[in-house]
């Protein structure tokens, strides 16, 4: 079924992308903060080789989706969790199809000494900047933490130390990974694919073992009425696509779960 989904996509996107310049659009794309980088890229690629204009909304997926449901238009949603997704589907979204995953990474300032282990986010007087319960990368968090409390290997009541040690929840990943490039806090926790070169310089990344961690699901769809609903399925066609993915990879992301 999946090898049949992809053969789709590709006779999607060639056929669309055969006739882009003839049908050129410009298609409006919102998307969780987190696919920054890689869309960036991705639609730079895309506008080349069908001539449209694709511009982007980055913001935390809760945002965009309260945007959508407020009368926001947009051809493409794509989000970082099935919990800001899926209530939209036949609502705003016509369909969902999962393009990407992701896992999450625990990163303190470069040269700490003060985290090396999960043990360290609980000593008193450390600052934690997390994301808000209503974030995708929030949402993963509290289940990573539960998991933590469930195994018992820091003690039951785990997750209640490490909340008392934050000290912000931002309503974005990017947000959260700039406290601690800027130097306001101790640790976060980001998804893997936030850790870009450019932040790398900044950070490092505390080992988080494979038991505790939560493995995210990106789903995307095109919107119901569509200003330019070609052009948004030949997008999504071209994010499944081989291209699509290798690019997605190389910042980070995990193929789709």
């Amino acid at each position: 079924m999946k090898r049949l989904r992809r053969s789709c996509a590709r006779v999607l996107l060639g056929a669309l992308l055969l006739t882009g310049g003839a049908r050129a659009a410009t298609l409006t794309v919102f998307a969780a903060s987190s696919l920054t980088d890689a869309f960036t890229e991705i639609g730079r690629e895309f506008d080349r080789r069908s001539g449209n204009r694709t511009t982007f909304q980055f913001a935390g997926s809760q945002t965009l989706r309260a945007q959508l449901e407020g009368g926001a238009r947009a051809d493409v949603y794509a989000s970082a969790n099935d919990a800001q997704f899926t209530p939209l589907v036949g609502k705003i979204v016509t369909a969902r199809q999962v393009f990407a995953g992701n896992t999450l990474s625990v990163i303190v300032p470069r040269g700490s000494a003060r985290v090396k282990t999960l043990a360290d986010l609980t000593r008193p007087g450390l600052r934690i900047v997390i994301a808000a319960p209503t974030v995708p990368v929030g949402e993963y968090t509290r289940r990573m933490l539960g998991a933590v409390d469930r195994a018992g290997t820091y003690g039951r009541d785990y997750s209640a130390r490490f909340m008392k040690n934050v000290v912000s929840e931002e309503p974005s990943v990017r947000q959260v990974a700039l406290k601690v490039q800027l130097g306001e806090a101790d640790a976060a926790v980001v998804y893997s694919s936030d850790v870009t070169p450019a932040l790398k310089r900044a950070v490092q990344v505390v080992a988080l073992p494979s038991r505790f961690n939560m493995p995210a699901a990106y789903p995307v769809g095109v919107t119901v009425g569509a200003r330019s609903g070609p052009e948004a399925r030949a997008f999504v066609a071209f994010l499944l696509s081989a291209d699509g993915q290798r690019t997605l990879r190389r910042w980070g992301f995990r193929p789709a779960p």
